[in-house]
């Protein structure tokens, strides 16, 4: 059996430049021999996270529906926008969702036991990188073995050509081997 991966950008946006970049490192997965999910935050609208909501009426529907997804897969694939140096509300709050234990569960267990490589996508010079900081630091502190490596797409808004590649052969070639890295890596802790 192959390993699971989800891949997702943080984004809600139709023509973001991370969903392209998440859909080219998919690509790269299923040719490493992953089996990949893809899907967008946006059809799985969450309220912002409220304790008070939860204990009033327990987990919304979208977040089960989410929760479920991660719970059957070993592997995250994330393409995360950067919004003022930091993580987009959208992605804070869908992995504030999936952390809350169902009755009988494991804290954290939708997290714990994950491998997730982190990759961004920006107009500007540094690609995204500051945001990745934030998405390391959350993660890892949720039990997920972030891969050390990453990869921060700078000039977004010209590197995709109209059916969705990334025009430079090496900008394709490094996102390539991170994604036969991670593939790799759940084949060692998932065979």
């Amino acid at each position: 059996m192959s390993a699971r991966v989800l891949a997702f950008a943080g984004s809600l946006r139709r023509g973001s430049w991370n969903k392209k970049l998440c859909s080219v490192a998919a690509g790269h997965l299923r040719a490493a021999g992953a089996e990949v999910t893809e899907i967008a935050l946006e059809d799985f609208p969450l309220p912002v996270y409220d304790q008070d909501l939860e204990d009033a009426q327990g987990l919304p529907e979208q977040a089960r529906r989410l929760k479920e997804l991660f719970l059957a897969h070993q592997g995250l694939l994330l393409a995360c926008p950067e919004y003022n140096s930091s993580i987009t509300a959208a992605l804070k709050n869908a992995i504030d969702w999936v952390s809350r234990p169902a009755p009988g569960e494991g804290a954290l267990a939708c997290f714990e036991g994950k491998t997730a490589l982190l990759l961004a996508a920006s107009p500007g010079a540094l690609g995204g990188l500051r945001g990745l900081v934030t998405v390391r630091s959350i993660l890892s502190s949720i039990k997920v073995l972030v891969l050390p490596d990453q990869y921060a797409l700078s000039r977004a808004h010209e590197a995709f050509d109209e059916e969705g590649r990334l025009r430079d052969p090496k900008a394709d070639k490094i996102v390539s081997g991170l994604c036969a890295g991670l593939a790799g890596t759940l084949r060692k802790l998932h065979p």
